[in-house]
């Protein structure tokens, strides 16, 4: 009998590529390349073009989360790999893609390391937590979701050509130790509305227009002139 249930289980059980074709997880995973690809240029030392691949992250971990919520007929299956996948994509995008714009930034200096390390394991430790308690409330996220993290180094940068290596690598060390300690903090944070995701595609095209051109390319053109 045992047999015979372990024989259905098995034949219900979908294939993992089957996941594939659900349109969430493929935002998902975009988002996962752009971050792979911000871990790419960060390790080339084409900071700008990292951070880049940081906020688009941040715009496809939104769009996942709205293309879902939209979706008729996405079965339990999906819905709970979609989950999983989300929170696997957010480590490498908000905890171990910061780390690495660190220490490229840093010239992967000792302080830099042990920066980084913190904000990996902070963000695992956040990610973990939120899939354990969820929401609040239904309403409210307990420390800061790790996809601000994304917003607030980007931010971060706009000021980067205003300061000298050494300052600026000063101000993105403690940025970082912040968002870490804003990640774990036990505070309410409200959920925002699906309607940022309108604010944030804008604000994503328009940093990557401004990292892109004016400070990433804008320069080697200018060189090969």
């Amino acid at each position: 009998m045992d047999v015979k249930n372990l024989e259905v289980k098995t034949q219900a059980q979908p294939s993992m590529i089957s996941f594939l074709f659900d349109l969430p997880n493929i935002c998902t995973l975009c988002g996962l390349l752009s971050a792979f690809l911000g871990i790419y240029f960060a390790v080339q030392g084409n900071i700008y073009f990292a951070v880049i691949g940081g906020i688009w992250s941040v715009l496809f971990d939104w769009l996942d989360g709205f293309v879902a919520s939209k979706l008729k007929g996405r079965t339990k299956d999906d819905r709970l790999f979609g989950g999983q996948l989300d929170s696997l994509s957010d480590m490498v995008s908000f905890g171990v893609l910061p780390a690495f714009i660190l220490l490229s930034y840093t010239n992967y200096s000792v302080l830099s390391v042990l920066v980084g390390f913190s904000v990996i394991a902070g963000c695992a430790i956040r990610l973990s937590y939120f899939n354990i308690y969820g929401l609040t409330g239904g309403k409210t996220y307990t420390g800061l979701a790790v996809d601000y993290n994304g917003i607030l180094i980007s931010f971060a940068f706009i000021f980067e050509p205003f300061l000298d290596h050494a300052s600026f690598s000063i101000v993105l060390t403690v940025l970082l130790l912040l968002i870490v300690l804003l990640n774990l903090a036990p505070i309410q944070i409200p959920k925002f509305s699906k309607k940022m995701l309108i604010p944030i595609a804008i604000y994503v095209v328009a940093m990557t227009f401004y990292f892109g051109y004016y400070l990433g390319l804008k320069p080697l053109t200018t060189g090969l002139m």
